[in-house]
């Protein structure tokens, strides 16, 4: 076992770290957030646009410091940026655990626990798996994206139940106190690239000895490597982007107000609880389909069909009486959410390896506002009217558009090609 292991390409070992800092930063944040989304808004006396507020300024924020966050991480590594988020997020969910006003609650969302949150959690992993591999990048970004899954699946129900038993503030100090133990380990073991190490993307063997010099890099194959600049200047560029932020406002709507869109559809909250876990269990093995089809066949294409799929998750929701309808939704919505790793698989296809950090921060910085906007625009029309209701069509028409534009993505043909040198 051991001789096997050490003969494992060591990109899968950062596979692997990469996906148990997403499962962390999945369990405990992004879909922990939807199980102190009733208690605290019930207990500071908050309206459901009120509490869906943080979180959409904890997505614009993420949005503003895309950019800056991939320079870092192009510049620095991606473990110090780890590092960085494991540290404040924990810090913060032990301050959460005393806040006693709205004004406090949003200074500790937005001041520490959210600040750096996507730099380390969200685009850290993603640059680890596109910076390790080529071939099999879009199932390397799939495992770490699946991941997110799996933390809402083992850890959320965890902390729904510490919650239930014993109060939304001694949940959010155990978030905090789990999130630093398990995460600062976590990021001791990232590395920065194969070459540092010797190796080459996809455990490719070099023709000769890899000692990590300049020479060496001229082993790795060639590829597409866009400046920003070269990137911004193409159509696929900005198609992704619109499309990504439909999607991402119909997705972030639906994980921010889930439990409570399922109490609405007359759910308990404990049941709607195990829905998400459902939800986010199923997500992996949808996770790992598409990702592994993704190599294989036209991603665009894939993608079009996946938001389809969603599309017609969101009819059952909107049609549907029977509890079984719920179980159905939560199987067929999880094709929104398991086409992000091969959206981005598609950008590092498109414009290689070299500055995918800026790339992908930048594209982050666009497209995350649909994210804002989409929750606090679901909490505004359910105080309005008490119904989700008039909220769920416009979700569909945001899925469509989404459909078309992914499936109408040509690959841009680059001015040149150069060796990738991470």
């Amino acid at each position: 076992m051991l001789t096997k292991l050490s003969r494992l390409f060591y990109g899968w070992r950062m596979i692997a770290v990469g996906s148990a800092i997403r499962i962390l930063g999945g369990g405990l944040h992004l879909y922990g957030f939807t199980v102190f989304f009733l208690p605290i808004s019930q207990e500071l006396g908050l309206s459901r646009a009120a509490t869906s507020l943080v979180f959409s300024l904890a997505r614009a924020e993420g949005a503003i410091e895309g950019p800056l966050a991939g320079y870092m991480i192009d510049r620095f590594g991606p473990r110090p940026v780890v590092f960085t988020a494991v540290v404040m997020s924990s810090m913060g969910y032990m301050l959460l655990s005393g806040i006693d006003s709205y004004t406090t609650f949003l200074l500790v969302y937005l001041g520490v626990i959210s600040l750096s949150f996507s730099s380390g959690f969200m685009h850290s992993p993603m640059i680890m798996a596109n910076t390790w591999f080529i071939r099999r990048r879009a199932f390397a970004m799939t495992l770490i994206s699946a991941s997110i899954g799996m933390g809402g699946t083992l850890i959320t129900p965890l902390l729904a139940a510490a919650v239930h038993t014993w109060g939304w503030r001694r949940g959010a100090l155990l978030a905090g106190i789990s999130l630093l133990m398990i995460g600062i380990p976590l990021a001791s073991f990232v590395r920065r690239s194969p070459e540092l190490m010797g190796l080459l993307p996809d455990g490719d063997p070099p023709s000769r000895p890899m000692d990590g010099s300049a020479s060496d890099r001229q082993q790795i194959p060639q590829e597409a490597n866009f400046t920003l600049k070269e990137a911004m200047g193409t159509s696929a560029y900005w198609m992704i982007i619109l499309a990504t932020m439909a999607r991402v406002a119909g997705f972030s709507t639906m994980i921010v107000h889930f439990i409570p869109i399922m109490v609405w559809k007359g759910v308990g909250q404990q049941q709607a609880a195990y829905l998400l876990a459902t939800f986010a269990f199923l997500s992996l093995p949808s996770h790992l389909l598409l990702g592994w089809l993704a190599d294989y066949v036209n991603k665009p294409r894939l993608m079009g069909v996946s938001m389809l799929t969603g599309t017609s998750a969101l009819c059952l929701l909107i049609y549907g009486e029977a509890e079984w309808t719920l179980w159905l939704f939560a199987v067929f919505f999880t094709s929104v959410e398991a086409i992000f790793p091969v959206s981005w698989a598609t950008v590092g296809d498109f414009f290689g390896r070299k500055n995918f950090g800026m790339i992908r921060g930048t594209m982050s910085f666009f497209y995350m506002w649909g994210g804002v906007a989409g929750p606090v625009a679901a909490g505004v029309i359910f105080d309005r009217t008490q119904s989700y209701g008039p909220m769920l069509p416009g979700l569909v028409i945001l899925f469509l558009v989404a459909s078309a534009l992914y499936a109408s993505l040509v690959r841009p043909a680059p001015r040149y090609l150069t060796p990738a040198s991470v």
